[in-house]
């Protein structure tokens, strides 16, 4: 049972590089999902949650194809073997 994080490029420099990083044991939740993450990763956290714990304005993690803003936030569940995509948003003029 795990879950699967792939990371993108502004965040692997937190990430020892890594681009797809495993847990192990599958958490019940995208929220518990990324608490594993972080105690791995502590870099990480700050970059995609504000001093609230809440996922920032700009950036999109997704469980699957789908946007956690829309199915939950934090307490969307996860099955055994979910990719978690964390996507900063891109802007510009």
């Amino acid at each position: 049972m795990s879950v699967v994080f792939l990371i993108p490029g502004p965040l692997r420099p937190f990430a020892g590089g890594e681009t797809r990083i495993t847990i192990e044991q599958c958490p019940a939740t995208i929220g518990d999902a990324l608490n594993e993450l972080w105690k791995r990763y502590p870099g990480i956290r700050d970059r995609v949650v504000t001093e609230q714990g809440q996922v920032r304005e700009h950036i999109n993690v997704f469980v699957g194809p789908e946007n956690i803003r829309y199915t939950g936030g934090l307490a969307t569940p996860i099955v055994d073997e979910a990719e978690v995509s964390i996507i900063p948003a891109i802007s510009g003029g």
